[in-house]
């Protein structure tokens, strides 16, 4: 390898590792993300279950909670006993028994890398979020 490729190859080095660290500082904590998320919504009164029917997606937000996004829009967030076990880069794994994700079910945690159980919280109640109403029209 001639030394001016060498040099390349270094300074190519050097920009990947510089990235990192400001990668790192500029990812948003659980509490910031889940903040951003529920952004002009109102929390509502916080309910024992939601029907698994409604859920239209899950995404676990890192040591902070578990939001559930149902078909019209409502987000509940869920802030599980043991919420520090919670991995954004995990996959979550429920088993309702009753149609419906309740307070006193148990979701297991398992690492997207390795698919092996990396441990499992216990759902609390779930607060819901509703998407706010759109601004009437003008004219």
């Amino acid at each position: 390898m001639r030394a001016n490729q060498c040099l390349t190859v270094f300074a190519a080095i050097a920009a990947i590792g510089s990235t990192a660290p400001l990668q790192a500082r500029d990812r948003l904590s659980g509490e910031a993300r889940l903040a951003k998320m529920i952004e002009g919504r109102t929390a509502g009164k916080p309910v024992d279950c939601v029907p698994i029917t409604q859920i239209r997606s899950t995404e676990i937000i890192d040591h902070t909670a578990i939001a559930y996004t149902a078909s019209n829009g409502t987000i509940y967030v869920n802030r599980p006993s043991g919420a520090n076990f919670l991995d954004d880069d995990d996959i979550l794994v429920s088993e309702p028994y009753n149609g419906q994700a309740c307070r006193i079910d148990i979701v297991r945690l398992i690492d997207r890398g390795s698919r092996m159980p990396s441990g499992s919280v216990g759902l609390n109640d779930f607060v819901p979020y509703p998407k706010p109403p759109k601004p009437p029209k003008a004219g």
